[in-house]
């Protein structure tokens, strides 16, 4: 470790002593110990030369003026559209702050505003009853990631992104598994407009995010020849490629394909592609006479048939496209035959014996 070289969180911070013979002490903006290292030494041979180091002083910066900065460069992103609309609604309450007012206990009390009734209507005009603890905690993660930004270029101190991160998240419920049975999933389709019936099909024979099913393109996405929908990069950033079963095969073969546009789906009338099917899903499912199911729920029943059939998580998680099997493990309890054919193979392999009464009860 070179003397006069410290950490302060992840960043490198440096200590020197000045022409007029003060501790000066200057962050290094880096968590790297090579750039504290460097600066470190411009400074000491600015002292050396008899010159006081140049130190950049940061101004007043509100939050409105990080936004800006901060839009610019999340603009590369493939997720700016969600990323922006985050932003907007962190500049309406916090817009003309500045940045070295933030304090832990603000945020917190951000966080609680946000859960809370706030008796006012929303965009919509119904009665406004609050967020969920998932979307608070998106909310605070793009406003700590704005001042780690921030403190990158040199907008506000590190003391402020501390106060940030010491706001913790909250608690989040990711333990519903809505799905639907097999003979919900026929009534659901055959209760659909024609429309809606092709991309529910898909949904239910993918696993696909509605985005990724609405967006499908003939030319760039579909290869029937090999039975692959072939996904470019996704929303975790990875390519995946989907096998097409039979009835997808058919569904896809049935469709009337435009020379006016690329997209699998879209509008008869104006052959534009279909910003969302949320209106028609409604109905769709009001008819099935199905309750608490969202066009997300989808992918939960494709992934749950799939584990009740004897698929292995690790599959299922690539078809899913999951980063890690984190997520894909709430599927895990659906399979319980697994775990006796398991306890049935150690049986055998300590004792000699094959027992099926486990595998028996769980149909296995």
């Amino acid at each position: 470790m070179a003397t006069g070289i410290y950490k302060r969180g992840n960043v490198w911070w440096i200590r020197y002593t000045g022409i007029d013979g003060r501790q000066k002490r200057e962050s290094s903006n880096s968590k790297k110990f090579d750039a504290a290292k460097s600066l470190l030494s411009d400074r000491e041979n600015a002292i050396n030369k008899g010159r006081e180091p140049e130190i950049v002083k940061i101004e007043n910066h509100t939050f409105n003026e990080l936004k800006a900065e901060y839009i610019k460069w999340a603009e590369r992103q493939r997720s700016f559209k969600n990323k922006i609309y985050l932003i907007n609604q962190l500049s309406e309450v916090f817009g003309n702050l500045p940045l070295r007012r933030f304090t832990t206990m603000l945020i917190e009390q951000y966080q609680t505003a946000r859960l809370h009734k706030s008796n006012r209507p929303n965009k919509n005009g119904k009665p406004d009853t609050g967020n969920k603890p998932a979307t608070v905690n998106r909310l605070i993660a793009t406003l700590s990631h704005m001042f780690t930004k921030a403190v990158d270029w040199n907008m506000v101190e590190e003391a402020a992104l501390k106060r940030i991160r010491k706001v913790k998240m909250l608690p989040e419920n990711n333990r519903r598994l809505r799905y639907l049975s097999k003979d919900e999933c026929k009534e659901l389709v055959n209760s659909s407009e024609s429309h809606l019936k092709p991309i529910l099909t898909t949904a239910l024979n993918t696993g696909m995010r509605k985005s990724e099913i609405l967006n499908l393109k003939w030319n760039e996405n579909i290869d029937l020849k090999h039975g692959f929908i072939l996904l470019g990069l996704t929303k975790n950033g990875d390519r995946r490629e989907i096998p097409i079963n039979d009835t997808l095969r058919n569904t896809l073969q049935a469709i009337s394909r435009r020379l006016d546009t690329p997209y699998v789906f879209y509008d008869q009338q104006t052959g534009k592609p279909y910003k969302d099917v949320k209106r028609s899903f409604k109905t769709a499912v009001r008819r099935a006479k199905i309750h608490d199911f969202k066009f997300h729920d989808t992918r939960h029943t494709f992934a749950s048939h799939l584990v009740m059939a004897g698929v292995d998580i690790t599959t299922v998680k690539e078809l899913l496209g999951h980063k890690t099997l984190t997520m894909t493990l709430r599927y895990a309890h659906l399979a319980p035959a697994h775990k006796a054919k398991a306890v049935d193979l150690l049986d055998s392999t300590l004792n000699g014996k094959t027992i099926s009464t486990k595998l028996a009860q769980f149909g296995g």
